[in-house]
């Protein structure tokens, strides 16, 4: 484990943007105080050849001009919230609106698009970032104190651990929005992965991507990506092929008790050995294949970002949840301390 390096990776209207760099078990972590934000993430091959796994840009100004929330902390609520508006003990609270006529990961100002305050934990491994979000801010009723915090263990895990706490009663669903690609942030498409997703029912959504509050099985459709004994995940090409359009944006329900720690998922690119195992303690898992990527994209380096170039996997309340009431609830009053914990573990070979 090496100390955690510090540098200034841009500024912002005046205002320095920190950035860290975590190492520990051959793998680094860059992570930024603009949206408390993942920008790159080193990860050797079987052959032992290092690649950079996350998408990602080289400077803010693009993350402010981009749409894709590459890498950031999304909240105040994560995914979509239909109608841009829901109603908590009896008062309707109407959102800002970005993606009409609902609102997307916490409205045209989220928390992506904050500059968060850095706290650095050497003996740990780690950095923590913490943003006071207004009472009324996006519409969001309550004070609200969040964090994420990254910490990079020998043992090649990031664990991502998101908390908040509120003065009054509020929704919260922070949510993680890296996109992977376990080939190389600039080695194409995603279609020679294999993925598996441990949950047996999905939320279909409607044409405006809102969940309609149907929990779904994926038994004998493409949602089903349990995988089979001894072949490992499900070809993300094949996949892709079978559900046509823009791939995959949907909610799975993850199979095991919401609150604790539980796999979830594996990520693998068999031409590399790489693998990524996602361990959650939510209740849903958003897959995202990344199919409103286009060529007009350009990440780091100069790298064109196209169609399935990288696939989120947000770990989260499901989708909608403040205006569907058998959804799990994403309300959190005072008192109360939410939590969200990801744990990501690399593998080679």
């Amino acid at each position: 484990m090496m100390p955690i390096e510090s540098f200034l990776f841009d500024t912002v209207e005046g205002r320095p943007v920190e950035g860290f760099t975590l190492s520990a078990g051959g793998l680094e972590a860059t992570v930024i105080a603009h949206g408390a934000r993942l920008v790159r993430m080193t990860v050797p091959g079987q052959d032992g050849t290092v690649a950079d796994v996350v998408l990602g840009f080289d400077r803010v100004a693009d993350y402010l001009a981009s749409d894709a929330y590459f890498g950031a902390t999304c909240g105040r609520y994560g995914n979509r919230i239909g109608g841009a508006a829901f109603t908590l003990d009896g008062v309707r609270h109407e959102l800002a609106v970005n993606e009409p006529p609902n609102q997307l990961h916490g409205g045209p100002e989220g928390f992506d698009r904050r500059i968060w305050d850095a706290t650095v934990e050497e003996a740990e491994n780690a950095v923590t970032f913490t943003l006071v979000s207004p009472d009324g801010d996006q519409g969001y009723p309550g004070t609200l104190t969040a964090t994420t915090r990254y910490r990079l263990t020998d043992d090649g895990v990031l664990d991502i651990r998101m908390t908040a706490t509120t003065d009054r009663p509020t929704i919260v669903n922070l949510v993680h929005h890296s996109y992977w690609n376990l080939g190389g942030h600039a080695s194409g498409d995603l279609r020679d992965h294999r993925l598996t997703v441990r949950g047996g029912f999905t939320t279909p959504v409607g044409a405006d991507l809102i969940p309609t509050g149907e929990v779904r099985p994926v038994d004998g459709t493409p949602f089903d990506l349990r995988g089979e004994v001894g072949r490992g995940g499900v070809r993300l090409g094949e996949a892709l092929d079978a559900v046509g359009g823009f791939g995959f944006d949907h909610n799975w329900c993850l199979e095991g008790p919401a609150g604790e720690l539980r796999p979830v998922a594996v990520l693998e690119h068999p031409g590399s050995g790489r693998r990524m195992e996602l361990a959650t303690d939510q209740p849903g898992l958003q897959v995202y294949t990344g199919g409103y990527l286009s060529e007009q994209v350009v990440g780091k380096g100069g790298q064109p970002y196209r169609r399935f170039a990288g696939l989120a996997l947000e770990s989260q309340r499901f989708p909608g949840s403040p205006n569907i009431g058998h959804f799990p609830s994403a309300r959190l009053d005072p008192g109360e301390t939410y939590r969200h914990r990801m744990q990501l573990r690399f593998r080679a070979g």
